[in-house]
Order: structure tokens, then C-alpha cells, then sequence
């Protein structure tokens, strides 16, 4: 099954279209206007075809304004990591310092796919790319997090409407509702000449995955 046969919701409902991004001969300086401008912490570098090839952090610029005064450089049995930093810190343009490759993902992946890629790489924004790897938008760790809390709550509402409209308000008091990461579970009693309209009804809902039908016929 495909995500969007899933029901799940996908990268490109939250993604952040037109995503800002660095060209590979932008100098440092320049760079670190376009993070303030943006009021971001990282963007990403992509080539004249609009490929992404990289990511530069407030991090990376650190590391270069840091050198830049002081001269910094890392002792002769310095750690690899300090080396590492050291080498991309003495270049000057966005493909001197940015981090190669970069952590992307798919419009058409799950949020949950995403919000796991995301935490497991601790990026706050991912740049989203097509199967060609152009940049086509951004998704934000804060997004996707709402997103899935949104979700289930949005569900229940809606599931609650629908009950509202097949049971007369005496009969709505013995459904009960639960929703756990777009799994509707539906237990109590309803009249059974709308149990089944009601089951069908749920089930089409945008982002359920699935639909326990523990009703019993009143």
C-alpha cells in the first residue's frame, strides 16, 4: 500500500512552498544575511538546476566567523570532528561550508515518516526534493509535530459529527470514540439501520487508517 492509499498525511499537506535556499557561490556574509532574513537556522544549497547538494547551518557560520577571529586551528592530534570543522571553515562560499550530502525527503513520504528521519538526524527543517532531487519545499520539525497531534484530535471531531448526524441525540450518549495515530476504535450500542452507513462514513474520512467496529446493533 502507498502512503497515499494509507489515508496518512503526507509531506507535501505541510511543507513550506516556495522554500528559500542558497546558491553554491554565495559568500559567507551573504549567507548569513539570508538566515536572518529568513529567521532560519539552516537552508539549503542547491545547484543552478535546483538540485539540493547541501545544507548550511548558524552552526557552519560559527565555525567560520569563529576562525575568521581568531585564526583557530585545530592542534596536531586535534579530534577528527575539530579537524572536519576546521577544514570547512577556512572556505568562503556556501559550498565551502556547507554539510554534503543533505538529509531530504520525498513530498509524497508520510508525516510520520518524516517526523522519525527528522528526529533521528535532529534537523529542524528538512528540504524537500522531487525523485530528481530539485528542491520543491521545506517541512519544519515544528509542522510536522502539529501534524500528528492535529490529526487525531481532528479526527475525533470529525467522527463526533458524523455520530451527531446518524443517532438521535438520546442514542449519541452510547457510542463511544477513541483515535490513536488515525486508528478509530468504536464501541457502545446504535440503532442498526445506521450502524453500517455510520462504519462506511468513518472509514472515509481524510487520515483514517483504520476503523475497529466494536458497535453492537440497539
Amino acid at each position: 500500500m502507498s502512503a497515499a492509499e494509507s489515508g496518512l498525511p503526507l509531506v507535501r499537506d505541510v511543507m513550506d512552498v516556495p522554500a528559500a535556499s542558497l546558491r553554491e557561490d554565495l559568500p559567507y556574509r551573504d549567507i548569513a544575511r539570508s538566515l536572518a532574513r529568513e529567521h532560519a537556522g539552516a537552508l539549503p544549497v542547491v545547484d543552478a538546476e535546483d538540485h539540493v547538494v547541501g545544507v548550511v547551518s548558524e552552526s557552519d557560520l560559527l565555525a567560520k566567523v569563529a576562525f575568521e577571529a581568531s585564526g583557530h586551528r585545530p592542534g596536531p592530534i586535534g579530534r577528527l570532528r575539530e579537524r572536519r570543522i576546521h577544514g570547512k571553515a577556512i572556505g568562503d562560499l556556501a559550498a565551502d561550508l556547507m554539510t554534503s550530502p543533505a538529509i531530504t525527503v520525498l513530498p509524497g513520504a508520510t508525516v510520520a515518516e518524516a517526523a522519525w528521519l527528522a528526529a533521528l538526524s535532529r534537523l529542524k527543517r528538512m528540504p524537500v526534493t522531487d525523485r530528481e532531487g530539485r528542491l520543491v519545499g521545506v517541512v519544519g520539525r515544528d509542522a510536522l509535530l502539529q501534524s500528528l497531534i492535529r490529526d487525531d484530535a481532528g479526527i475525533r471531531t470529525e467522527v463526533e459529527a458524523a455520530i451527531a448526524g446518524y443517532c438521535p441525540p438520546g442514542d449519541r450518549e452510547n457510542v463511544e470514540v477513541a483515535v490513536h495515530d488515525g486508528i478509530v476504535e468504536l464501541t457502545g450500542r446504535m440503532p442498526s439501520a445506521t450502524l453500517a452507513r455510520l462504519v462506511a462514513e468513518v472509514e472515509e474520512i481524510s487520515d483514517v487508517v483504520e476503523v475497529k467496529n466494536l458497535l453492537t446493533a440497539a
